[in-house]
């Protein structure tokens, strides 16, 4: 049974008098321990349709179950728990705290699930030691590399145990070695956590991990 499904899902958005339509009856699936690739032009849609999947926005139209739950277009409040309990987002830029530590950026996310301190500090360690950044863990994102602050992006994705991973290029800030280094990660932790993973990306060594690769052009999805 697939972990996530949307089923003819589309986006308009409204610019002045104008109706603009990015997404256009997309259908698709996401499995535990699969790796999807999303490929597409600027402007296709790719980053919308991430954020209807990862329930930072409601579509128009169609219909979107995430781990169990349909999201009800009516009900946007009810978008936060859903998020929360079952995705995790790694983004390009990683968007960790300046002040707190590896360690501390990852609690900080647990906390917001509902995690109490000693807890979240438990999952903390287990998630950067699965990312091999167990002696990095009191270190300020000043003091990491691109990859080891990557790295704390995806423990702090994967920390919770959301069976949802959607990236968005979460390969582009890095060089060759330290991509690979990222990709055999996410590689192994879906397999062997059996998380659904999306990764929208333009770096084609991304697609030496997927099981499927899909191309959105015009907010239309093709295989």
């Amino acid at each position: 049974m697939a972990i996530l499904e949307a089923q003819n899902l589309t986006k308009t958005f409204k610019e002045g008098r104008e109706t603009v339509e990015v997404l256009r009856g997309i259908s698709m699936s996401l499995e535990r321990g699969e790796i999807v690739v999303l490929e597409g032009p600027s402007g296709s849609g790719k980053t919308t349709l991430l954020s209807i999947l990862g329930c930072i926005l409601t579509p128009t139209g169609g219909r979107l179950v995430v781990d169990g739950k349909e999201l009800d277009a009516r009900r946007p409040e009810s978008l936060p728990g859903i998020r929360k309990r079952s995705v995790g987002f790694v983004f390009q830029q990683y968007n960790l705290f300046p002040a707190l530590t590896a360690l501390e950026n990852v609690v900080f996310a647990l906390n917001i699930k509902g995690f109490d301190d000693k807890a979240a500090i438990e999952e903390a360690q287990r998630v950067l030691r699965a990312v091999g950044l167990e002696e990095r863990q009191n270190f300020l994102p000043r003091d990491l590399s691109g990859g080891q602050k990557q790295r704390v992006a995806l423990a702090r994705a994967l920390a919770g145990q959301a069976p949802i991973l959607l990236a968005d290029e979460p390969t582009a800030n890095l060089d060759s070695e330290v991509g690979g280094q990222v990709l055999r990660i996410f590689n192994d932790l879906a397999r062997q956590e059996e998380r659904a993973l999306l990764i929208v990306t333009h770096d084609p060594k991304v697609r030496t991990i997927a099981d499927r690769i899909l191309h959105i052009s015009d907010g239309h999805l093709m295989d």
